[in-house]
This record gives C-alpha cells, structure tokens and sequence, in this order.
C-alpha cells in the first residue's frame, strides 16, 4: 500500500511555516493577525494559550520519540497527516496541501500520533478509552495501528465519534521538505 503524507497550509503564507520556529512573542503575534485578516480559518480560533501548551506536547513528543529511539534533526517538529483529510483541506480560507510519498522520508526521524497530538496527550482524553491514546508511533507501529482501527477521516470525517479525524505526523528532520523551506 502507498501511503502518503499531506501538508495543509494557506496559499498566502506558503507551507511547512512553522510557528515552533518562532519566539513565543512572534508566534502570538501571527496568531493574533489571523484573527484579524483570516478570522474564517480554523488557525484563527486558536487562543491565547495555544503556543504554550503546543510547545509542552512537542516537548512530551520529543522526548518520547528519543526514548523509542526515533533520530530527531529538530527539537520541534513539522506537521502533515498520513492520506487526504478533507477536514484539513478546508482550515484555510485560501487552502492549498503538499502531498509527498512516505518514502520520501527518513523514518528514523518521522513520528505518528492517532490524531492530533493535543487530543492525543491532553487532559480530556482518556488512554484507557481507546488503546492508541497517550502513544506516540514509530512508522511500523502505525502501520500496525492503521490495520486494526483505520484511518480516522474514513470512520470519523465529522468528528462525532470523538477528537481523532486524522493520523498526525511528526516531521523531525528538514531534509524530505527542503524544497519547501526555502
């Protein structure tokens, strides 16, 4: 099966701008200017907290891809999705993706999470509810992942069935998105 790997991001900004990157300071900064001038995208409805407790799930991420020996190239990573999320490619009022093969990439330094990290490892959901919760995958386990569960935006486009409506990826490395970074 060829899996592919997919970046949403907003044509007027470009892909792979990771606000990560960023001082806090800055990356406020940006957030609060979506507000302003993309108030109808779904990056604009984040709050004021959000660069902090996205900095603490990258960190827990971080840490727990070293501890099963993943190779990280970068202390924050990038993000995409595993397959086409049609709930994705509608965040931006202006959308546009980049969809790379997962060969493309070094797997030693790629992450999954069932679903997206925040609701993966936050405190509102339970890792006893559902066995992929509170995990953090290397490409083999998600492989094993998606066998017996799915993809989520095939069982749960609408979110109804709970937070997961997509396979998260964690991009640890900037070589596979060269081409995008410049």
């Amino acid at each position: 099966m060829a899996i592919y790997l997919y970046h949403y991001y907003d044509k007027t900004i470009g892909p792979f701008k990771n606000l990560s990157d960023l001082s806090d300071e800055e990356a406020n900064r940006i957030l609060l200017d979506m507000r302003d001038s993309r108030p109808y995208s779904q990056p604009a409805q984040r709050d004021v907290l959000y660069m902090k407790r996205r900095r603490q799930y990258e960190k827990l991420a971080f840490d727990k891809f070293v501890a099963m020996g993943g190779k990280p190239e970068r202390t924050s990573p990038h993000y995409m999705v595993v397959e086409y999320c049609k709930w994705l490619s509608e965040w931006y009022q202006n959308s546009g993706f980049v969809m790379l093969p997962i060969e493309k990439f070094d797997k030693s330094t790629i992450s999954f999470t069932y679903g997206d990290m925040p609701q993966n490892f936050g405190p509102l959901t339970d890792e006893n509810d559902r066995p992929y919760r509170g995990k953090l995958f290397s490409y083999e386990q998600i492989l094993k992942v998606i066998e017996e569960f799915g993809l989520p935006q095939e069982w749960n486009p609408d979110g109804e069935l709970g937070p997961e409506r997509y396979i998260e990826v964690q991009v640890w490395s900037d070589k596979a998105l060269s081409d995008f970074l410049k």
